[in-house]
């Protein structure tokens, strides 16, 4: 088993500690300082959230104006302490909106009570906010005796509460895709993946038991079934700790207790060559010290019973352009200075149609040398009733003592991540 962190620092942008937990006292107190120091030493292009020093691995995440700060000397599990630190950020953000410097100073106590619920012996415990703030409140401090745990702290199932009840009993789950895509000059595709999530919103009475059955196509790294067709190779696979994987390896039916409200219930990663949903085509015709001239193509590559929703293509153009004349048939185009770009804006775009935009800057007489950097075109967009994987939902069951009749709901929508065509 990989051992937890030993403490953890919060510190301000000079290093000063905030507040600090020691969990078992097994590293020295001039641990923060050394930290500090290799951060300041280190160019920023290069500073990464794992630092090892003598021994002691330094796992940290910068928040505002503050440094979350965990460290071990042992071979702990790095991943898991960096999930905790962004679990703290969450949890304090519930508590007290902000987490910057002047919020910690002022919500100490409370901060001391999380850590401790939260951490034992460096190891997370309770992470759950809505259980957390069944007993430590703000106003802890006023009660005549100290608030009992609730049961779920006490239960295995211990992120959801008893005694829910809605009047109205219902799920709904939405399979959103982001798809991460780099083309070359020449059209290349150089890097595609898809990143998946589901998450899911739920409002059900009691304590539910929900069966959810994805399509066969699916194919997880950690397991091989036979599979007709081509199968769809998950990688990265991560389940909410509701998720029983006992059952989900052995029959991959994803079995769980919902926590209430809403939820990441499952994240993965695909990395596969695909077929670019949104395909951009720039031509640029550039007349030194004169003018320049752009000819933008958009063509969409999927069925015409789907619709692109948000369609917005950013162009970069020189920083000294200047005299803009904007032409196209669809959508709105504007010149955004700020930005150095066009902004090419299309509510909606059908399936298997293409569209063009034409723009015209002027360029100053007097022009500096030196070769200038071209950033890609971006592409933003959003396809809903669509996976770009192919995973669908086969069914999702709920079972409850009582008997109740609810409503699940699903949704799917494929949108642009890191999309960009380079010019």
């Amino acid at each position: 088993m990989s051992c937890g962190c030993s403490a953890i620092y919060f510190l301000d942008q000079k290093g000063k500690q905030v507040i600090s937990r020691n969990y078992r006292g097994d590293v020295p107190l001039s641990i923060a300082e050394r930290f500090i120091t290799k951060v300041l030493e280190e160019d920023e292009n290069n500073l990464k959230p794992i630092i090892e020093d003598d021994g002691i691995t330094y796992v940290y995440v910068k928040h505002n104006n503050i440094y979350l700060l965990a460290v071990t000397n042992r071979n702990a599990n790095v991943a898991m302490i960096l999930m905790f630190l962004y679990k703290l950020i969450s949890v304090f953000k519930e508590y007290f909106k902000e987490v910057e410097e002047e919020s910690l100073r002022d919500n100490f106590s409370i901060i001391y009570e999380l850590l401790d619920e939260m951490m034992d012996f460096g190891f997370p415990q309770s992470t759950e906010s809505k259980i957390l703030q069944e007993y430590i409140t703000q106003k802890s401090y006023q009660l005549d005796k100290p608030p009992l745990p609730p049961p779920a702290l006490t239960k295995v199932v211990s992120w959801r509460p008893e005694n829910i009840k809605y009047r109205k009993n219902e799920v709904f789950l939405d399979v959103i895709e982001n798809v991460n895509l780099m083309v070359n000059t020449n059209g290349t595709l150089l890097r595609s993946e898809i990143v998946g999530c589901i998450k899911m919103k739920s409002y059900l009475s009691g304590m539910p038991e929900l069966r959810l059955v994805l399509n066969d196509r699916l194919l997880f790294e950690n397991g091989a079934r036979a599979h007709s067709g081509k199968a769809i190779e998950m990688e990265d696979v991560n389940f909410h700790q509701c998720v029983r994987l006992t059952n989900f390896e052995n029959d991959r039916t994803i079995s769980f207790v919902p926590p209430d409200g809403e939820f990441d219930l499952m994240s993965y990663r695909l990395n596969t060559q695909i077929r670019p949903l949104v395909w951009v085509e720039a031509s640029i015709d550039s007349h030194q010290h004169s003018r320049i001239e752009y000819t933008i193509k958009v063509r969409t590559q999927f069925k015409p019973t789907l619709t692109a929703n948000n369609v917005e293509i950013i162009i970069p153009v020189p920083p000294d352009a200047d005299s803009p004349k904007l032409k196209t048939g669809i959508g709105k185009l504007r010149y955004a200075p700020e930005k150095d770009a066009i902004i090419w804006s299309i509510r909606q775009i059908p399936g298997g149609k293409e569209y063009l935009m034409n723009a015209h800057f002027g360029l100053p007489s007097i022009q500096d040398e030196t070769p200038q950097s071209k950033p890609p075109i971006s592409v933003k967009f959003e396809v809903p009733y669509y996976t770009m994987s192919g995973l669908q939902v086969r069914y999702l069951k709920i079972i409850e003592k009582s008997g109740y009749q609810a409503l699940p709901w699903v949704r799917y929508i494929t949108q642009n991540g890191d999309y960009q065509v380079r010019i």
